[in-house]
């Protein structure tokens, strides 16, 4: 019995990587932008989060694991966050 043949993902990873050369793009553009340094900074972490995102859920095949395991690749952005709402506290005081 032979092996169903494997599925090419070509069209999938140069779409993913189109999408990261965009926001490459974005990431370069955002210190030029008018805005105040705590929106800049957003812009770069939010463009950094969605990046990195996108290079797990499909380049470290994230996406065919289960549900366990995501949840597990999940710990670390929660600690960013819990971090990041620390130090905005911090900096309000």
């Amino acid at each position: 019995m032979d092996a169903p043949p494997a599925k090419s993902h070509v069209k999938e990873y140069m779409a993913v990587f189109g999408v990261l050369a965009l926001l490459t793009v974005v990431e370069i553009m955002i210190p030029d932008l008018p805005a105040g340094r705590a929106a800049k900074g957003a812009g770069l972490v939010a463009v950094a989060a969605a990046k990195a995102f996108l290079v797990g859920w499909f380049f470290m095949h994230l996406k065919d694991e289960r549900g366990w395991l995501k949840g597990i690749a999940c710990v670390p952005m929660a600690a960013a966050l819990f971090a990041a709402a620390v130090i905005l506290d911090s900096l309000h005081r």
